[in-house]
């Protein structure tokens, strides 16, 4: 596995300051009426894929996930501009400014969603998944899922098929506690979400997801699995999200309190507590790396609001069509 340098850590801390610096000016924009319709927030989740990307290969691996899903495209290399784009509905945007806020996507940069239906990207994962064993590709694919989730019948289909055709696949639950407004203890009978596996014989572990490096090391063993061919892995990311559901959330359903005990656990903490111990940076030198997130990041607004709008006749585009369908054809013959 790839260590854990001083060049890592920085990384890290660029790229996670400028994660949460993205989706809070996202929170800015849709309150200005800029960004439109449902908007889900990372704020608390960026160890997660900062500790996958650094185990994964880049050159081949692949991510798919639910409609939280503005964070982890950027950490698969996708411009932050189109992404921005994308969430304002411009023609610039990564769907072509179609897909809006819960439909992210990269072909290029095998990033396959950005999904609103709820664990509708869990068997979408394992398909992935099985293109890549049938072609031998030796790639993996991480299939990310939120706790309310985990409790769809698809999962459970899903994790069958999986173990038993041995795909190249990682589950990962990202459980921020809560579905919506319900919390994880009041959904079954258990919280250890990850033992949802042992039926199926799945290795299945918790991970603590507020460390990057914890986060990476779980990841690493479960790829090295999968790419082996000994098949999937589940992981339980335990981690928080600090902001409500979606922009629509008023949160009554937890305290102030709650939420200020996990942001003194802020992954963004973690990494930059580790880099000043070792002297890998200055508070001065870190803050210039927060600057130039905030700078990015206003590119990106820039970008968007001087895109054009998509043009009216792109809504017969990009649709699935086939002219030459034989009942079609059978129709018009008989006419």
């Amino acid at each position: 596995m790839k260590e854990f340098t001083k060049e890592v850590y920085l990384k890290w801390y660029e790229d996670m300051n400028l994660w949460r610096r993205f989706e809070d000016k996202c929170r800015s924009l849709y309150l200005k009426q800029k960004i439109r319709g449902f908007l889900h927030l990372y704020n608390g989740q960026e160890a997660i894929p900062a500790g996958f990307t650094h185990v994964m290969d880049m050159s081949k691996d692949s991510m798919i996930t639910a409609y939280r899903c503005h964070i982890h495209p950027m950490a698969m290399g996708v411009d932050p501009k189109k992404i921005m784009a994308e969430l304002c509905g411009k023609a610039t945007g990564t769907s072509k400014g179609m897909g809006g806020s819960m439909h992210v996507f990269s072909k290029e940069h095998r990033f396959y969603g950005g999904h609103g239906i709820v664990g509708g990207q869990i068997p979408l994962g394992a398909g992935i998944a099985f293109a890549d064993k049938y072609f031998n590709r030796e790639a993996v694919t991480i299939c990310l899922m939120g706790d309310g989730a985990v409790r769809q019948g698809t999962l459970h289909e899903t994790f069958n098929m999986a173990m038993n055709w041995k795909l190249p696949v990682v589950f990962v639950c990202e459980n921020n506690q809560y579905a919506m407004g319900t919390s994880v203890e009041r959904t079954a009978n258990h919280e250890d979400i990850y033992k949802l596996g042992f039926g199926y014989e799945m290795p299945s572990a918790p991970v603590d997801a507020m460390d990057p490096v914890k986060v990476a090391e779980a990841a690493h063993e479960a790829i090295e699995r999968a790419r082996r061919g000994d098949g999937p892995t589940f992981l339980e990311a335990r981690t928080y999200r600090y902001r409500g559901h979606s922009m629509s959330d008023a949160e009554p359903y937890r305290t102030k309190e709650e939420v200020a005990s996990y942001k003194e656990e802020d992954p963004i903490l973690i990494v930059e507590k580790e880099i000043l111990k070792n002297d890998w940076a200055t508070k001065d030198e870190l803050e210039e790396l927060v600057k130039k997130t905030r700078d990015l990041v206003d590119d990106c607004v820039e970008f968007a609001e001087k895109s054009p709008n998509p043009d009216p006749s792109q809504i017969y585009e990009f649709i699935y069509s086939e002219p030459n369908y034989p009942f079609i054809d059978q129709y018009e013959n008989k006419k």
